[in-house]
Parts: C-alpha cells; sequence; structure tokens
C-alpha cells in the first residue's frame, strides 16, 4: 500500500482523515499525479533527479508551508546532495512574497504589482548546470509570476536543453506543487479548528 503523501505532510489524525474521505476522489488523485511525476514510468525528459531538485526549490520559495518544502527538501537531498544544498540556498535567497507581475489586458493594469524577478547566480549555474538553472528560473517565474509567462520563457528552457515534453513535464510538476500546497494549507486551517 502506497502512502498517501499529504497524510503524510500534513501528519493526518482521526478527524482530518474524516475531512479527506468525504472527497475520495480528490485524494485519490492527488495522490496519482504524485505517483505519476514522482515515479514516472520514463525519465527522458526529465530525470528523477531533476524532479526533486525543482520541487525542494519551488516548495521552499513562499516559505509559508515548511512541512512541505522539507518533505521535498529531504527527497532532493537524498537524490543529490551536493546539488540540493545549492539548490535550497538559491531557493531561501529567491523567497519573496508575490504574486506580481503586469497583465496585458486592457482594465486589469491597475492590479499591476512588482516584485523581485530570480536568476541564478552564474555560480550556481555553473555548479548546476544551465538546464537545471533554466528550471528553476522557470519555477519562480510560474510561481510568482504567472500573468507574465510567455513563449520567450519556453525558448530559454527549450535553449537550456529541455525538450517539448520535457517542458510540458515541468510545468505539470509546478502546477502539482502549487496545488499540493494548498490542499495541505487548508487541511492544516482545518485541523487547527477541530
Amino acid at each position: 500500500m502506497t502512502t498517501d503523501v499529504v497524510d503524510q505532510i500534513v501528519g493526518v489524525t482521526p478527524a482530518l482523515d474524516e475531512l479527506r474521505r468525504r472527497r475520495p476522489v480528490t485524494r485519490e488523485q492527488l495522490q496519482a499525479s504524485f505517483e505519476a511525476l514522482f515515479h514516472p514510468i520514463s525519465e527522458e525528459h526529465a530525470s528523477q533527479t531533476e524532479r526533486e531538485l525543482v520541487a525542494a526549490f519551488a516548495t521552499r520559495l513562499a516559505g509559508d508551508d515548511d512541512a512541505t518544502g522539507a518533505f521535498y527538501a529531504e527527497r532532493a537531498l537524498a537524490a543529490d546532495a551536493g546539488r540540493a544544498d545549492i539548490v535550497l540556498a538559491e531557493a531561501a535567497d529567491a523567497a519573496t512574497t508575490g504574486p506580481f507581475g503586469t497583465y496585458t489586458e486592457a482594465g486589469l493594469q491597475a492590479e499591476n504589482a512588482d516584485g523581485d524577478r530570480y536568476a541564478p547566480s552564474a555560480a550556481a549555474t555553473e555548479a548546476l548546470g544551465s538546464r537545471l538553472a533554466a528550471a528553476l528560473e522557470h519555477a519562480h517565474l510560474l510561481v510568482f509570476r504567472p500573468r507574465e509567462a510567455s513563449a520567450s520563457d519556453i525558448e530559454r528552457l527549450l535553449a537550456a536543453g529541455w525538450s517539448p515534453d520535457g517542458v510540458v513535464t515541468l510545468s505539470q510538476l509546478l502546477s502539482f506543487l502549487a496545488f499540493q500546497q494548498r490542499v495541505v494549507a487548508g487541511l492544516r486551517v482545518l485541523g487547527a479548528a477541530a
């Protein structure tokens, strides 16, 4: 039997388990998504280590979900301790609050908000490789400035060695992690109220 990752991260209690049982399809699909992304049939377009390192980076950026960040940091350290240390240091330096960015749609410009943009240092890029460094930069973009994502951002990933299928996998991974963190945050609030 596979351990439910959200239960593991949250530290599920009987009360939270009861709440989660009310949405069995969501619970099953969230776990199935984790399995698909972190136990893939093929690593041709995104290696297991890349997935673990990107997950550790992305889940540490906002800084308000220590449990999920710790879970993925531990996995990244087990996959590649040397690069994980660099990724975690980069995440600490890149952490901010958001989201922010610029709307291009008419009538939404009043909601524009400026914020930090992240680019890995030259030393981090050299140590991590341009492919992983580009993935981290893209992760920061999607976590904090999703409204600004454009074709040029995809081109940067392709130029760094990501295949189109790898870009899709990377985007799916980041989307999954954002949803998982929202579920964990919600369960923590419900657990505190119970």
